[in-house]
């Protein structure tokens, strides 16, 4: 039997739910009832303006509440599942110790014009995320942290200057496709500057609008998304070394 859920807003199944957008129109009665139009023909029905505020003085941002008939098959949703056990820093750091006789070395920054570094820094900075440190923190670990900005090709290069294990780009910056693009960018350098005698790094990515299931189309090894925490990347690349990820050398 299909499981079947609708939205929840004031009881159970009602398919109740809130949408806000921006119209291109000044504030007034003519855009509050264009925007109830619009949330109309998105299904909607009915279509409730409950809030409307000028955003300058040819926009107008709004708040709409409806009902939705949309249904969803859950037996139709696939999500990637985590297929490796979490860590904690002691195990981590026992295993690269045992696998690699050596540290690990992780290379990241973030992309071409994206400026934003707080997930970047969360994953790999001592201070980390969500009450756990960053990848700094663990002794078998060593991190480069380029910042923000960085090119891919001078991504790859300091990768291989290191002798990266794993290379960590993250994006923020998502207008017209950029995270998409950059990343792409990263796959394409490493796969044209990467000598065939040494084993290519991992390829990980991570930030708030990409999907688990790009990492294909990507060329990356894994994606990561809004919400992972410095542990579960760790986790990962002990995975990955352990043989569950691409196949790498050691040496």
């Amino acid at each position: 039997m299909s499981q079947l859920v609708r939205a929840y807003g004031d009881t159970t199944g009602d398919g109740m739910v809130q949408l806000s957008f921006t119209l291109p129109l000044p504030a007034g009665p003519r855009a509050e009832a264009a925007a109830a139009d619009f949330a109309r023909k998105m299904g909607l029905d009915p279509a409730l303006v409950v809030h409307a505020k000028a955003a300058g003085e040819r926009h107008t941002f709004f708040v709409v509440y409806g009902r939705s008939s949309v249904m969803v098959d859950l037996d139709e949703i696939v999500v990637v599942e985590r297929e490796f056990p979490l860590l904690n820093p002691k195990e981590v750091n026992l295993e690269i110790r045992s696998r690699l006789g050596r540290r690990l070395v992780v290379v990241g920054a973030t992309v071409g014009t994206d400026a934003h570094t707080v997930g970047l820094d969360a994953i790999l900075n001592v201070k980390g995320f969500a009450g756990e440190k960053g990848l700094e923190s663990y002794r078998e670990i060593r991190v480069v942290n380029l910042g923000a900005q960085v090119a891919a090709e001078d991504l790859v290069r300091r990768a291989f200057d290191e002798g990266a294990d794993a290379v960590l780009v993250s994006q923020v910056v998502t207008q017209r496709g950029a995270h998409l693009h950059h990343v792409r960018e990263v796959a394409a350098a490493l796969d044209a500057g990467w000598p065939a005698h040494r084993a290519r790094p991992l390829l990980l990515v991570g930030g708030p609008r990409f999907d688990p299931a790009q990492a294909g189309e990507l060329r990356a090894d894994r994606v990561f998304v809004k919400g992972t925490t410095p542990h579960e990347v760790a986790s990962y690349l002990v995975h990955a070394l352990a043989g569950g990820g691409r196949q790498r050398k050691t040496s």
